[in-house]
């Protein structure tokens, strides 16, 4: 059997390679993945327990320290670029061949829990060790990644270092980052020691695979073990400033008032409502929000706030957009506030790679996991480098859909059924050398 695999854009010419015939058995040790997800999440705890490692903190330097070294023991070599993107290299027999890439993010929400993003990491840590322990080799070398600044929650956007090495944003752009204490991201990257030398996106790929929970509730509704996710969704990001007049709560008449948190109610369903009228698979939601003065007896004069809107359709993006351009000013206006707004963030959605995507679903298939397509609802590393390179994701459910809380909660189970999918995709498309 030979799967025709494209290799990354650029060289995008179509060559055949046999299928590796791995045996059914070969899995990961899901007690050892279970005790290092366990192990990470003592790093940067939070206080219901979750966690808080947000990225470029000490505890994120700690987190990369501990990672480090357990790559280290799994026989890898470390490479860090200078976005503070991590790369654990296990060497292939082919120098000329290049890497399948897998891997997601460290960095948590402040308020995040012990998986997003960790299971994707120390599941291809995992997969790894499992290599090492079974002596497997493989024609392509395989590189196992910790991206910078994925939740984009202390230092926005979201996906900032993939977005980086993607060439999406230029660097000393994102160096510039302030958080909300006024610190640069390249200064925090400098503090806690992780500026690596390597250039940003230097790198060249074979393919790159993302193990994730799904962050939803679809799989775990429906009974399956695996999401083969088949496409991810475009967001965009609009910051909203309405502006109005501060005044007393008491002595200021009713229809006399310029309330901004007037405007932010009506935008919150505006936005509700053009996200219903673009079902299925788009959302929409306010997030963020900053109240000025935030006093009970003070009218807002001011509000900072987020739009969130998301589809996996680019027309659907679009269209909701278009909405709001149009809508939101005249609600504004109509109650006496002013509206200004700007993207903060933005990505087109993408349609993963068919033959990584084949390579999951036969994993799956070929280790007996009940399994289905799904859309990505949230945005991951994996879909700025699939700009660059062949990529797929792999989803395990999560109970109740919940992410992005320190309630988030997975089973060992599902850990270790996604672990072994990633396992035999990346072995199958780095081809085991028997």
């Amino acid at each position: 059997m030979k799967q025709v695999f494209k290799g990354p854009a650029e060289a995008r010419t179509e060559r055949e390679f046999p299928m590796a015939k791995l045996g059914d058995n070969l899995k990961i040790n899901g007690d050892r993945l279970w005790d290092s997800l366990m192990d990470m999440a003592k790093i940067g705890p939070g206080i219901a327990g979750g966690n808080n490692r947000q990225t470029l903190t000490d505890a994120d330097a700690e987190g990369r320290a501990v990672f480090q070294k357990w790559c280290e023991d799994a026989g890898c070599t470390m490479g860090v670029d200078k976005m503070g993107n991590m790369f654990a290299t296990r060497p292939g027999t082919d120098p000329e061949a290049l890497p399948v890439y897998m891997g997601s993010h460290l960095d948590t929400q402040p308020t995040g829990g012990k998986y997003d993003g960790v299971l994707g990491v120390l599941g291809g840590l995992e997969a790894l060790r499992t290599m090492q322990d079974l002596g497997v080799k493989t024609k392509h070398p395989i590189v196992l990644t910790n991206w910078t600044n994925e939740e984009g929650t202390r230092f926005a956007p979201a996906m900032l270092a993939s977005g980086v090495f993607a060439g999406k944003h230029e660097m000393d752009w994102a160096y510039d980052r302030v958080d909300a204490e006024g610190k640069t991201f390249g200064d925090e990257l400098k503090r806690i020691g992780w500026v690596g030398d390597e250039e940003v996106g230097a790198r060249k790929m074979h393919a790159m695979f993302e193990l994730h929970i799904e962050q939803g509730p679809i799989l775990e509704a429906e009974g399956k073990d695996i999401g083969v996710v088949t496409h991810g969704q475009g967001l965009r990001w609009i910051e909203c400033t309405v502006t109005g007049k501060e005044s007393h709560t008491g002595s200021t008449p009713m229809p006399m008032r310029k309330n901004a948190g007037r405007g932010l109610a009506l935008i919150t369903e505006l936005v509700h409502e053009i996200a219903m009228k673009h079902q299925p698979n788009s959302v929409g939601a306010i997030g963020h929000i900053d109240v000025y003065p935030n006093s009970r007896n003070i009218i807002p004069g001011r509000v900072v706030f987020t739009v969130d809107f998301r589809s996996h359709l680019q027309d659907v993006i679009d269209a909701m957009m278009a909405e709001f351009e149009e809508k939101a000013p005249k609600l504004c206006e109509e109650i006496g506030v002013s509206l200004e707004w700007k993207i903060s963030g933005q990505f087109d959605p993408p349609a993963f790679d068919e033959n990584c995507v084949n390579a999951v679903r036969d994993a799956a298939e070929r280790l007996g996991y009940s399994h289905m397509d799904i859309v990505s609802g949230a945005g991951h590393d994996a879909c700025w480098i699939n700009d660059v390179a062949p990529t797929a994701m792999i989803m395990c459910p999560c109970v109740d859909g919940l992410s992005h809380n320190e309630a988030e909660d997975i089973s060992k189970e599902w850990a270790a059924a996604g672990a072994d999918v990633l396992l035999h995709a990346v072995l199958d498309t780095a081809e085991v050398v028997e």
